[in-house]
């Protein structure tokens, strides 16, 4: 459990983001009902946040915001979401794929969340990593933004891929 003043609690209401076709391995949805994010910076300085975070693809990637909530439906489930910008995904321009990204959010996962998680002793049923082209609020839908999303189950020092 989070105790600090810190950190502010939220609202989404029935805005469940979705991935554009071709953006995740299986699809799925999530109802609507209440969701409790809770934002963080991942670095201790803002400013640090806008740097380009290496991933195998070598496309720029870098870190928009990090989130808590609870999974709807599943009391008591806290789910990290890592949420990253990769211009390089966007569609008609870009010159990454999804099948190229896959492994980057992979690594995202086990280099980053996972660390992050643990040197702040959290934890966390699932990890989710997200690719976007350009900046979204969390929730929001935009048909002409490309985002690849990947689910992980932490396993120790391990990210187990999940199907959505």
């Amino acid at each position: 459990m989070i105790r600090s003043s810190r950190y502010q609690t939220a609202r989404a209401t029935c805005a469940a983001p979705a991935a554009p076709a071709g953006g995740a391995r299986e699809t799925g949805g999530r109802g609507c009902g209440y969701l409790a994010a809770i934002p963080f910076a991942l670095l201790a300085q803002a400013a640090l946040a806008a740097d380009a975070i290496a991933v195998p693809s070598g496309q720029t990637v870098t870190l928009a915001e990090v989130l808590l909530d609870q999974a709807p439906g599943q009391p008591g489930q806290t789910w990290a979401r890592f949420r990253f910008l990769a211009p390089q995904i966007a569609r008609g321009t870009g010159t990454v794929s999804y099948e190229t990204a896959a492994p980057d959010m992979d690594h995202l996962c086990g280099t980053l969340a996972l660390p992050y998680l643990a040197d702040r002793g959290m934890t966390a049923a699932r990890v989710v990593i997200s690719l976007s082209d350009r900046e979204l609020p969390f929730g929001a839908q935009d048909p002409e933004a490309t985002q690849f999303f990947e689910a992980y189950r932490p396993d120790g020092a391990a990210c187990m891929w999940e199907a959505f």
